[in-house]
């Protein structure tokens, strides 16, 4: 392996600027994961940025399998919809409308 090769990226230990929850979505500047653990304020947490996970969703939204997803900062959920959110994941399973969760695999460098 070539001897400038840090880490896989697929988890990183970050600072957190905020309370985190273990298993929460967040995204962190262009950074999207979940959280692996509890993190107050100044203390190391791991996100996870690869994967895929059971996220919140937007209930009114009808999921497709592969369709893409974004973040929605403000509800701090997935969605459908593009505008003024981030593109994040790609739904692996479908969910109708009415459900408040999906399952996405994260797409390492999607957010954007």
């Amino acid at each position: 392996m070539a001897k400038n090769h840090k880490y896989d990226g697929k988890s990183l230990t970050l600072t957190a600027t905020v309370a985190v929850v273990s298993g929460v979505a967040q995204l962190v500047g262009a950074l999207f994961g979940v959280a692996g653990g509890n993190a107050a304020i100044g203390e190391d947490y791991v996100l996870h940025t690869e994967g895929a996970w059971e996220l919140p969703c937007l209930g009114t939204d009808e999921i497709d399998v592969g369709d893409v997803l974004y973040w929605d900062a403000v509800n701090n959920r997935l969605t459908l919809t593009a505008t003024d959110n981030t593109k994040v994941a790609i739904a692996t399973e479908a969910s109708a409308a009415a459900v408040t969760t999906v399952v996405a695999v994260i797409i390492p460098g999607l957010a954007a």
